[in-house]
């Protein structure tokens, strides 16, 4: 729509993250601003104040240990210390740089993405990825 805003401008603050896998288990939503139909889809309903107070808190609360069959695609945990999204069948390793790894299991790990979103991305919402995490997809 031809705008443009200060990355530090007044009432938010842009962010920039490998890709919408990051950001979410990051704990941040689609924009309204930027990606206004994919922002909308994402919430499903919910109204925003609400939505963003409660992820805010689910955020400061401390990880989870989970199952990894219950994690839906998009779902980052922490396993020895590397980060993994979940993506099909298998679980790819997440750098600064892109997905460089791919492991079929994680033995023991922490989940990453707040429950809100966790319940969201298993409800079918489909985050963008980033390109190298495509080299993984299953036939």
């Amino acid at each position: 729509k031809n705008r443009h805003h200060e990355p530090m401008g007044q009432g938010y603050t842009a962010l920039f993250f490998l890709d919408e896998v990051t950001a979410l288990s990051a704990g941040h939503r689609p924009c309204f601003f930027c990606r206004r139909a994919e922002a909308k889809a994402f919430l499903g309903g919910r109204k925003v104040d609400a939505f963003d107070r409660a992820l805010h808190e689910e955020r400061r609360a401390l990880g989870t240990f989970g199952i990894q069959s219950v994690l839906p695609d998009g779902a980052m945990a922490e396993c020895d210390g590397a980060f993994y999204a979940k993506r099909g069948h298998r679980f790819l390793r997440w750098s600064f740089a892109g997905y460089d790894g791919c492991i079929n299991s994680l033995s023991h790990f922490k989940i990453l993405t707040p429950p809100l979103i966790i319940a969201i991305l298993a409800s079918g919402y489909k985050p963008r990825w980033h390109a190298s995490a495509h080299q993984w997809d299953e036939t």
